[in-house]
């Protein structure tokens, strides 16, 4: 015979404890401890064993579905997989519903029905933004429903071959107390929609809000229950959008696609390095392009240094998109070993575009920016650079050395410093490289390249950045 037994649930982070407390031992916030009431049996659990498989067993092989999206199929690992379940974050008004209404436009078809259920909006405002679009939409229904068990048995009546919820915060489980949006319930219709998917093989895309940090809403679970998680990110004031793929069960993580919005919806970026290659006309001191590799692809990206006499006060360090702590210690290894000072001088460096550079191949450009705008001396436009600077003033290699050359050359680049161990086996067509072991023989390899040239070169121009034809 059961017993009832009272728990204490945490609102914010799920967690549970057997008193109640207030503050919770979890997650740290207070006052968000919920009484509950649940039963316990007092014999023996009986659950029913299911039989070993062995892994050499033929196993069927499902297609994946094209979104009709190059850029989210490839951050996808290929396509949508039936059965699988994604979740989408983002900001309000990124654009998620617009995408998600295009994906399935194009998935729907003879066959291949589209449940889309809204919870945030009527079935004439999806129906109004599908004819802003221009999507023939024909094949895609439209429940405006939060009942969970309502949207599931829709989806089992029309075999449908994907389920878009938007969003999980309005889809509300009978079997939970509790209102739209809290841990419990998040925890309760996202379980039960991953197991339909995988009982009946239906991809389900769910939509999920954003804390003001950025972070999808609800307890960290949701992120494990699911087989893919996605970010939408942007800049503020930009058309551009960037999907990364933060989980990823069937393909690569850290993926990155580009988008632009544009009146008739998202559009796929084919060329994203034109994005942060708009430089100005006249070369400048300080500026030099760099190629970085965020997700499974080079991007390059110009880097801009600013060096100016303190007036008052201790000297500035002020780093955007870069980690103001390496900064300072580039500084410090751009005195020891360049013969560089600048104790007395306020330090600026900016990765144009508003991208966030991880990792430490911007360590050689940013130093080469920063000697560049202290001795006014103008880098050439044509020139690329990279590498991880250490302490004692060496130039290490880094990752997936000659794809970024490979991309640099593409772009229309004919000069590239670079550490010595990234130096390609075979010459590449089209760009000299200066392979370069410190960083002092490199600053004086890029002003003898910048003196050779008789004026400063125009800078590289990368194809327009134009949106793909859907």
């Amino acid at each position: 015979m059961a017993r009832p037994s009272t728990l204490f649930v945490c609102s914010a982070c799920g967690g549970e404890t057997l008193k109640w407390q207030g503050q919770c031992p979890a997650c740290g916030q207070w006052n968000v401890l919920e009484r509950r009431e649940t039963s316990r049996g007092t014999g023996a659990l009986k659950v029913a064993s299911a039989a070993p498989v062995s892994l050499d067993a033929p196993s069927e092989e499902l297609a994946r579905a094209a979104s009709g999206q190059a850029e989210l199929d490839r951050v996808l690992g290929g396509g949508i997989v039936p059965g699988s379940v994604t979740l989408l974050g983002g900001d309000p008004g990124i654009g998620k519903s617009t995408l998600l209404l295009q994906v399935a436009a194009h998935v729907a078809g003879p066959g291949r029905p589209v449940l889309y259920a809204s919870g945030e909006e009527s079935a004439s405002q999806v129906a109004l933004r599908a004819r802003r679009l221009g999507l023939a939409a024909s094949a895609v229904e439209v429940l405006c429903e939060t009942h969970l068990q309502s949207v599931l048995e829709r989806s089992c009546e029309r075999k449908v071959a994907l389920l878009v919820v938007d969003s999980i915060q309005t889809v509300r489980s009978g079997e939970v107390e509790s209102s739209a949006g809290a841990v419990s319930q998040l925890r309760e219709c996202t379980a039960q929609l991953v197991r339909f998917a995988k009982s009946t093989a239906t991809a389900v895309i769910l939509v999920g809000h954003v804390t003001k940090d950025g972070a999808i809403a609800g307890p960290r679970v949701l992120e494990h229950l699911v087989d893919t998680v996605l970010y939408f990110e942007s800049e503020a004031g930009s058309r551009f959008r960037i999907v990364r793929a933060i989980k990823n069960r069937f393909g690569a993580v850290n993926e990155l696609a580009f988008f632009a919005m544009t009146e008739t919806g998202l559009k796929e970026v084919r060329n994203p390095s034109a994005i942060f290659l708009a430089r100005s006309a006249e070369p400048a001191a300080g500026s030099i392009v760099t190629v970085t590799r965020d997700g499974g692809r080079p991007l390059l990206i110009e880097l801009q240094g600013l060096v100016d006499r303190m007036r008052f006060g201790a000297p500035r360090r002020v780093a955007q998109g870069l980690d103001s702590n390496r900064l300072a210690m580039l500084l410090a290894v751009l005195n020891r070993h360049a013969a560089l000072s600048l104790q007395e001088h306020d330090v600026f460096v900016n990765a144009v575009g508003g991208v966030q550079i991880e990792e430490t191949a911007w360590d050689l450009p940013v130093m080469i920016a920063l000697a560049s705008s202290l001795k006014e001396r103008v880098v050439p436009g044509s020139l690329v650079s990279f590498g991880e600077v250490g302490l004692t003033g060496e130039v290490r290699p880094v990752a997936y050395g000659e794809e970024r050359l490979n991309e640099a050359a593409r772009q229309g680049f004919k000069l590239a410093v670079v550490p010595r161990d990234n130096t390609p086996r075979k010459p590449i067509e089209g760009i000299r490289v200066i392979a370069v072991t410190r960083v002092d023989e490199a600053l004086a390899a890029v002003f003898n390249a910048a003196a050779a040239s008789p004026r400063p070169e125009p800078a590289a121009r990368a194809p327009a950045a134009a949106p793909a034809r859907s």
